[in-house]
């Protein structure tokens, strides 16, 4: 169970931190449940509520700075996953993000950027799932990085293209 002041990444939400567990007044809440009280750190206006027994999206803890570090290492020996056909494609890229699994987010930003760098040289367009997907993946991802290395999101992938020397 997770505790007050944890630092979590929820789903599609991204880093949260959870401000409070327990039972909800709120008219919509079931009362005998308890919930997690997630405040999403990039949307400082928002609020997620979690029953703590029935988590529909993945959470778990943020990386620490040492396991952040070590994954922007693993970058060029992570595999790219393209898939030529659109919708398996797509349905690919959706259960990654869902996932919220760092290393997943890597492989899809990996495999997008590659193949719109080839498309690109050949005067065409990138589709627009793999740009939808590239920017929520890059969103997500980038997020917990800058959170877990305790710097701005704009200043990563600058820090990432730094460690692997391009």
């Amino acid at each position: 169970m997770y505790q007050v002041n944890d630092s979590v990444v929820y789903g599609t939400h991204g880093v949260c931190e959870v401000t409070a567990v327990g039972r909800l007044s709120m008219s919509v809440a079931d009362r005998k449940k308890k919930y997690y009280t997630l405040r999403p750190v990039y949307q400082k206006d928002s609020l997620v509520y979690v029953p703590v027994d029935h988590i529909k999206l993945p959470m778990r803890l943020v990386l620490g700075k040492e396991e952040a570090e070590k994954l922007v290492e693993e970058i060029p020996s992570l595999e790219t996953i393209w898939i030529v056909n659109e919708k398996e494609r797509e349905s690919q890229y959706k259960e990654a993000v869902r996932s919220g699994d760092c290393r997943e987010l890597v492989r899809i930003i990996k495999t997008i950027y590659l193949h719109e760098k080839e498309r690109m040289d050949k005067g065409k367009k990138v589709a627009a799932v793999d740009e939808r997907y590239f920017h929520q993946a890059e969103e997500l991802l980038y997020g917990e990085l800058a959170y877990a290395l305790g710097m701005e999101i704009s200043q990563v992938g600058d820090y990432i293209a730094q460690k692997l020397g391009r």
